[in-house]
């Protein structure tokens, strides 16, 4: 069985998967090693050194998760210890979660930090793909198959942006509204979702003014105004965009050379997170630019391509859900470094620094393939 299932494993992914770690580490390593020494008196491979460890974990994450079955996701135990763990983490944060950037956003554990609102993306791709594919002879009723998972929905994004994690809460519902319309529910119950939700922010809308000087705070509003005309505010809250303009534009097409970017030089300011693709721009022009969104929009594609071809609706929501949350972060990165939306501070997927979120990315990349292997063994073997 085991051989038939390795001849069905999805190599094209994995190996995607695997370029763009590299990629991303090696840029890393290129984007952070002056920053690492002029700004902490840190040594100049620091970042990179770290971002090997999280790249070692990821590749062991999504090599266990490409063949462990998928189906056992669904398990009614286990998505009970998935969304309590869920819960009391987003929870916790509010009593020892430490600040970053304005957030309450981490749990500290000694000289690493782990961001609880990144995993809860995934925990909501299983959770709501489990609830609705098991529902899915009721999948119209609107009090028993939509309105629970959506009111957990809806939870965790109150929770999330009360960190606050506006960008992130974002997302989450994003990912759930993707999974919601891919569950088959009809078109006028669908319509009664969306008088719901209408419903629900009518009643959060006194809370929302009362917040209103945090939600729209003068950093906030700083990236709305900045976003519109950046040059203006260059000396301030335009600052970043500008330079990241100056980074895609001085590498032209060819780039100035792996390494010789001139904005990381400390005029760039977070070049191996947020940034790190204005400087991949700079450096390797066209041809970097094309290596990560080639192989982002490869994996968003074949990821719906997956779920398209799975006969099973649980594997089929879980693809749906995993390839937009990969696609609905890549396009924030790219639309904030670019100008084409506001900055939100959204790392790039497989390419920025950071652990939480390539070992998510990992996890839920490994789950994706996991359902392309299944489908295809299915297909071939007990068709």
């Amino acid at each position: 069985m085991w051989k038939r299932k390795l001849k069905s494993y999805d190599y094209p992914l994995a190996a995607v998967f695997l370029i763009l770690c590299l990629f991303g580490l090696m840029m890393i390593f290129s984007a952070s090693s002056v920053m690492a020494v002029q700004r902490w008196g840190l040594e100049s491979g620091y970042f990179y050194d770290k971002q090997k460890i999280h790249v070692v974990l990821a590749f062991l994450a999504f090599g266990f998760m490409s063949i462990f079955p998928y189906r056992r996701l669904k398990a009614n135990r286990l998505l009970v210890i998935m969304t309590g763990g869920m819960f009391l983490t987003l929870f916790l944060l509010f009593l020892f979660g430490s600040v970053s950037n304005n957030a309450q956003s981490w749990f500290q554990v000694g000289a690493r930090s782990i961001q609880p609102s990144e995993f809860s993306k995934l925990v909501i791709i299983i959770y709501m793909s489990a609830v609705f594919s098991k529902k899915q002879k009721n999948i119209n009723s609107l009090n028993n198959s939509i309105a629970p998972p959506v009111i957990v929905l809806f939870v965790v994004c109150f929770l999330v942006a009360l960190e606050p994690d506006y960008g992130t809460a974002s997302i989450i519902f994003a990912i759930g509204l993707t999974i919601v319309l891919s569950s088959g529910i009809k078109m006028k119950k669908l319509a009664k979702f969306l008088l719901l939700i209408g419903i629900f922010t009518v009643l959060l809308s006194p809370l929302l003014i009362w917040q209103k000087d945090n939600i729209l705070s003068e950093e906030r509003m700083s990236r709305l105004t900045s976003y519109m005309d950046p040059f203006k505010y260059e000396e301030d809250a335009g600052y970043h965009l500008v330079n990241s303009y100056l980074a895609i534009g001085s590498g032209g097409l060819t780039g100035r050379g792996l390494g010789q970017s001139v904005q990381k030089l400390g005029y760039l300011p977070e070049p191996h997170t947020d940034f790190i693709m204005a400087i991949i721009a700079e450096e390797l022009g066209i041809f970097g630019i094309i290596i990560v969104i080639g192989g982002i929009c490869f994996i968003v594609l074949h990821g719906l391509r997956i779920a398209i071809r799975s006969s099973d609706s649980f594997g089929s929501m879980l693809a749906v859900g995993i390839s937009s949350m990969i696609g609905l972060q890549a396009f924030i990165n790219l639309g904030g470094v670019s100008g084409v939306i506001p900055i939100t501070g959204v790392p790039l997927p497989f390419i920025s620094y950071g652990g939480s979120s390539l070992l998510l990315l990992s996890i839920s990349l490994g789950i994706l393939a996991n359902v392309s292997m299944q489908s295809k063994y299915e297909k071939n073997y007990k068709s």
